[in-house]
């Protein structure tokens, strides 16, 4: 492939910043939605459902979720929620950005590493914020049957993946960067 080639392929500048804007938006539409979803979920949804996020099975808890175990465990809940938040407002200032017409700089290549650390950051907090909720809703049992359920899924497994090849394409990108500004310095 041809470096005439390569640049035909890549995107042009005007679909960069359109598409940077809708991504700006869904990053809007995610800070603004999520919060509002979480609580909504742990004030309404089922008993049945909510064990899932506890990695228990629904025979575990004896009797029904009390409403400050809901909000206990719906507060565990929000903390890797407040992490996650925290990358996509990483992300959104990035795609500021990029809608600007400023992608390869040093600010955006740094906030495209601090999004992936704080996805990191939600993905291991995620893995103990479901076994808090296990013990929390299980607090209600008889002596003796309360739970510590701990657990790893592949949704975290990816998570941490994503936010681990991110994170290494920020510094290569910043690597290129320092390397060209070094380069332009010796013409």
């Amino acid at each position: 492939m041809t470096t005439t080639d390569l640049n035909a392929s890549l995107p042009s500048k005007q679909r960069v910043r359109r598409n940077s804007r809708w991504m700006l938006a869904a990053c809007w539409g995610l800070l603004l939605v999520l919060p509002v979803a979480l609580v909504g979920y742990w004030a309404v949804a089922p008993e049945a459902m909510l064990v899932g996020h506890a990695n228990l099975s629904h025979q575990e808890i004896q009797g029904p979720v009390a409403a400050w175990q809901r909000v206990a465990a719906g507060a565990a809940m929000s903390v890797p929620l407040a992490l996650l938040l925290a990358g996509v407002w990483q992300a959104k200032r990035c795609f500021e950005m990029f809608a600007r017409g400023q992608v390869f700089t040093l600010q955006a290549t740094a906030l495209l590493g601090r999004f992936a650390g704080w996805i990191a950051w939600a993905a291991l907090a995620s893995m103990l914020a479901s076994s808090a909720t296990s013990v929390l809703l299980t607090l209600n049992n008889p002596p003796g049957q309360s739970h510590l359920s701990v657990g790893i899924g592949s949704d975290q497994v990816l998570t941490l993946f994503f936010a681990g090849t991110v994170w290494l394409m920020a510094a290569v990108i910043a690597q290129g960067q320092s390397l060209a500004e070094e380069n332009e310095g010796f013409v």
